[in-house]
């Protein structure tokens, strides 16, 4: 398993949305505490042309593990289940099992 599976939060001052956001994304951390490790990293797009440009009208935006998960609203059960598949070890290629005689 993974040491922490990040959750990224684009967010803005003055929204209550990204308000909301932050609420979920605490109550699932501390669901998932002693389970799966999370940091999370919250940027605000007024910081950032480019993000501002991308998220100006989706703001909250949440990344989990890299990919985006949600914009708007963030539902916490969606939210466990990413973050759990996000912890997963990948597999770079399949191995083949031998049947045992």
């Amino acid at each position: 398993m993974q040491k922490y599976v990040e959750i990224r939060l684009l967010a803005k001052p003055g929204c209550h949305l990204c308000d909301e956001a932050r609420t979920v994304i605490a109550g699932v951390q501390g669901e998932l505490a002693g389970q799966v490790q999370t940091v999370l990293t919250e940027v605000n797009i007024l910081e950032d042309q480019h993000l501002a440009r991308l998220h100006a009208e989706d703001i909250p935006v949440v990344f989990v593990g890299g990919k985006q998960h949600a914009i708007w609203r963030v539902d916490p059960e969606r939210l466990i289940l990413a973050i759990k598949k996000a912890a997963r070890p990948k597999l770079f290629g399949r191995t083949r099992m031998k049947e045992t005689p």
